[in-house]
């Protein structure tokens, strides 16, 4: 059985669900490639993918100038934004800049943002709810909330969450606690409308069985039409279908984070010919011997 993929339907933003694309920013020589990423506009937005999120973790957002940010933005738009959906990474950890931010942006034309939960300096569930209840009133594009306590040093509690949910432009999460209890909690009590997807990447399957809504995937940049399939046979109640799909692209989910994202992604669209150079700026550098070994191993794309 297969199930027939097609490039998403802009017009329709009712619902965040499906898979989700956060998009590596390449390099080349020190400077953002938009050569190569035009080239990789062009090929995932032909793979089926609910839609891309660039400029998050996985696109290297904290390295990248204001100046960069407003070149991937405008060019994303212009190239794909009639073709797929759009959400853009948006988040720091002051509010008022991540708002300046965001007005600036809001020149172009994209459906939403995804913010982080604001990192290192440690607020509260107050001062996170706060936080994202003034982005909200300062604008009406949408808003996924991205929870990733490993990396801010805060986690927001389902009761936050399911607060913030009531905001009717926060529209989902990009739920990555690492704490499946939580996510089962999160996902019995979520309103209608509410979208959590994960961005746990070998948690994907999982997270559909138990109700999740789909997947924000830093790996799914690899045999992207799988991790499509997944989702769709799951949406027809399918597990076995789904799960057949799953067992040949989950170990990859694994492989692709034995080092820091996005360098082992980053090293294999580079074998592909997708980007020109498998560059990150520092603090990230690049794989390992070893590792490049195993993913120059890979199935190139179908």
């Amino acid at each position: 059985m297969s199930i027939g993929i097609a490039p998403s339907n802009p017009a329709q933003p009712d619902t965040l669900s499906g898979v989700w694309l956060p998009l590596i920013t390449p390099f080349l020589n020190g400077a953002v490639d938009l050569k190569s990423y035009q080239r990789l506009l062009h090929h995932y937005v032909d793979q089926g993918l609910t839609g891309l999120m660039p400029l998050g973790t996985t696109g290297e957002a904290p390295s990248l100038d204001d100046d960069e940010v407003e070149s991937l933005v405008e060019m994303t738009t212009r190239v794909v934004g009639k073709y797929t959906r759009v959400y853009f990474g948006v988040g720091g950890n002051a509010t008022h800049k991540v708002i300046r931010q965001l007005k600036r942006l809001e020149a172009y034309p994209f459906e939403g943002i995804l913010s982080v939960c604001p990192y290192y300096n440690r607020p509260n569930d107050e001062g996170i709810r706060r936080h994202f209840e003034r982005i909200a009133d300062s604008t009406d594009r949408r808003i996924v909330i991205y929870n990733i306590p490993y990396r801010t040093g805060v986690n927001l509690s389902n009761d936050a969450a399911l607060a913030l949910s009531k905001i009717p432009n926060i529209v989902g999460i990009k739920d990555c606690c690492a704490n499946l209890a939580q996510t089962a909690d999160l996902l019995r009590r979520k309103p209608e409308g509410f979208a959590v997807l994960t961005g746990e990447d070998a948690l994907f399957y999982l997270t559909l069985a138990l109700g999740g809504d789909g997947g924000i995937l830093a790996s799914a940049h690899y045999h992207s039409r799988t991790f499509v399939e997944v989702s769709r046979y799951m949406s027809a109640n399918d597990h076995q279908g789904a799960r057949a799909a799953w067992s040949t692209i989950e170990p990859r989910t694994r492989l692709f984070f034995r080092e820091p994202n996005p360098m082992p992604i980053k090293h294999w669209l580079w074998r592909q010919e997708l980007i020109d150079s498998p560059e990150c700026r520092l603090p990230l550098t690049g794989v390992s011997e070893g590792l490049a070994r195993e993913i120059d191993g890979l199935k190139s794309v179908p």
